[in-house]
C-alpha cells in the first residue's frame, strides 16, 4: 500500500491534521520549557532565569542545524514517496540520518569548545554567565541524538504517519515534565536537574521517532558506498541551504537578546518568558512549516501542480485563522499568564506587549514559514536562505535599534515584529511566482493554443 496520502483528498483538511497533531507533540516539548521557566522562576533568583534565557540563544542556534537536516530528509523521502520508490525513500532516509548524525557530532564538539565566549557575545555576564555555561555544558553533547530524533520525526510525517510523529515528542515532553520537579526541587539541582531532565526527553524523542519506521514503514536500507556518495550532493542541496536559513533566527535572536541585555536582568527574564510562551501559544504555526512540506512534496513528486499551489494558499489561510484564535485568548489570558511568572516591571510590560498587539503580528512569521516549505520542497532551498537571513539581519537589526531608540526594552521585541512584516511580503511574492512557473508547467499545451489563438487574432486584426 502507497505510503503517498497526500495526492487525494481535501488538502485544507490534510493541512490542518498534519499541523494539528504535529503541534502537540511539539507544544509538548515547548511547554516543558514553558514549565522549566517556571519552576527556575519559583526559585526567586533573577540570575536563573536570566542564564535560561541567554542559554536558549545558543540551544536554539543548536538545535538549527538538525531542524535544516530534518527539512532534506523529509522533502527527499515525500518526493521519493509520490514518485512511488519506497526502495529510494528508505535509502535517503538512511544516508540522511548518517550524514546528519556524523556531521552533527562534529558541530556539536565546535560549539561546546567555545559555549563560553559565545554566550558572553550575547552580553551574559558574572554569575549568570557561569550558570548559562554549565546549563549548556550538560545539554549541548546531546545535540546528535536530538538530529536522529528529528530526522526520525521528518521521515514519519513525509510518510503521511503525523500521529506516531506526535507521539514521540509527547513521550519526550512527558519525561522532561516527570524529571523536572524531581531533579530540580527533590535532589536539588537547580539548573543542574533542569539540563538533565532536557537530556533524558532528547534520548526519548530519538528513540520515540525511529522505532516507528523500523516497525511500520520498512525501516532502512543498506546503502552501497556508491549510493552513500551519489546521496551526499542530493542531500546537501536541500540541507546546506536549509541549514543556513535555520542557523539564520538564532543570529537574528542572539542580536535581539543582546539589545534587551542593555535594560537589565529583569528585562531578558522578561523576554525569556515570551520566548517560552511563543512557541507553545503558536506551535501549530511552528508546526505547519513541517507539516505542509510533505504535502507539497508529494504532489510535486506526483507532479500534480495545481494541488501544490492550493496547498501552500490553504496553509496561509490556516495562518490566519490560527493567529486571530491565539492572539484572543492570549488578551483574555495576559494577566494571570503575568501572574504565573511573578514577571513584575519590565518583564511584565514585555509579556503584556506579547499578549496584545504583537501577537498579531506572528502571522507574518507564518507566512515566512509556510513559504520556506515551498522553496524547501519545490527545489528553490537559497529562496529561504535568503528570505530568512534578509528578515534577521536587515529585517531585525535596523528594526530594533530604531524600536529601542524609541519605545526602550519594548521596542526591541515591536522593531523586532515589524521586520517581519517586510520579509513575509518578499516571502509571499517569491512563492506566489515560482507556484505560477509550476502551474505552467503543469499546462504547456492549454498556455501554447492560449498563445496561438492570441496570435490568430493579431493577425486577423
Amino acid at each position: 500500500m502507497s505510503d503517498a496520502k497526500f495526492l487525494h483528498g481535501n488538502l485544507l483538511r490534510h493541512i490542518t491534521v498534519m499541523s494539528l497533531t504535529a503541534s502537540v507533540g511539539l507544544m509538548a516539548i515547548f511547554l516543558v520549557d514553558l514549565v522549566d521557566m517556571l519552576f527556575i522562576s519559583m526559585l526567586g533568583q533573577a540570575e536563573l532565569a536570566a542564564a535560561v534565557g541567554y542559554a536558549g540563544a545558543i540551544l536554539f542556534f543548536t538545535s538549527s542545524f538538525g531542524i535544516g537536516t530534518a527539512i532534506s530528509a523529509g522533502a527527499l523521502v515525500a518526493r521519493a514517496l509520490g514518485a512511488e520508490d519506497a526502495n529510494m525513500a528508505r535509502q535517503r532516509a538512511t544516508t540522511a540520518l548518517f550524514y546528519g548524525v556524523c556531521i552533527g557530532a562534529v558541530f556539536t564538539l565546535v560549539v561546546w569548545i567555545y559555549i563560553r565566549p559565545l554566550t558572553a557575545m550575547l552580553g551574559a555576564q558574572g554569575a549568570t554567565l557561569d550558570l548559562a555555561v554549565h546549563y549548556l555544558q550538560i545539554i549541548v553533547p546531546s545535540l546528535p541524538i536530538l538530529i536522529a530524533g528529528m530526522i526520525g520525526g521528518a521521515v514519519l510525517r513525509a510518510h503521511g504517519d503525523a500521529r506516531r510523529s506526535m507521539m514521540a515528542t509527547v513521550l519526550g515532553g512527558v519525561v522532561n515534565a516527570v524529571l523536572d520537579p524531581i531533579l530540580i526541587f527533590g535532589f536539588g539541582l537547580d539548573l543542574t536537574g533542569a539540563a538533565l531532565a532536557s537530556v533524558a526527553a532528547r534520548i526519548t524523542i530519538a528513540a520515540a521517532s525511529l522505532m516507528p519506521l523500523i516497525r511500520h514503514h520498512g525501516g532502512f536500507a543498506i546503502p552501497s558506498k556508491t549510493q552513500f556518495a551519489q546521496d551526499l550532493p542530493i542531500i546537501a542541496k536541500i540541507a546546506v541551504p536549509a541549514i543556513l536559513t535555520q542557523l539564520a533566527t538564532p543570529v537574528g535572536q542572539a542580536y535581539v537578546t543582546r539589545a534587551m541585555a542593555e535594560y537589565g536582568e529583569n528585562a531578558v527574564a522578561g523576554m525569556a518568558i515570551v520566548g517560552r510562551l511563543t512557541p507553545v501559544a503558536f506551535g501549530v504555526i511552528f508546526a505547519l512549516s513541517g507539516a505542509v512540506g510533505p504535502v507539497i512534496g508529494q504532489n510535486y513528486g506526483a507532479q500534480a501542480y495545481e494541488r501544490v499551489r492550493r496547498s501552500y494558499f490553504d496553509a496561509l489561510l490556516f495562518t490566519g485563522i490560527v493567529t486571530l484564535s491565539v492572539t484572543a485568548l492570549l488578551f483574555a489570558l495576559r494577566a494571570p499568564i503575568a501572574d504565573l511568572f511573578d514577571a513584575t516591571g519590565q518583564a511584565r510590560e514585555l509579556v503584556y506587549l506579547f499578549c496584545g498587539p504583537l501577537a498579531l503580528a506572528f502571522f507574518f512569521n507564518g507566512v515566512i514559514f509556510v513559504s520556506n516549505a515551498a522553496f524547501n520542497n519545490l527545489g528553490q532551498p537559497f529562496n529561504s536562505t535568503l528570505i530568512n537571513w534578509g528578515r534577521h539581519t536587515i529585517g531585525t537589526i535596523p528594526f530594533v535599534i530604531v524600536g529601542a531608540a524609541w519605545y526602550g526594552a519594548a521596542g526591541v521585541l515591536i522593531g523586532q515584529a515589524v521586520g517581519g512584516l517586510v520579509f513575509a511580503v518578499a516571502a509571499y511574492g517569491l512563492a506566489a511566482r515560482l507556484l505560477r512557473c509550476d502551474r505552467a508547467a503543469a499546462h504547456p499545451s492549454a498556455f501554447a493554443r492560449q498563445a496561438r489563438l492570441l496570435a490568430m487574432a493579431r493577425f486577423r486584426r
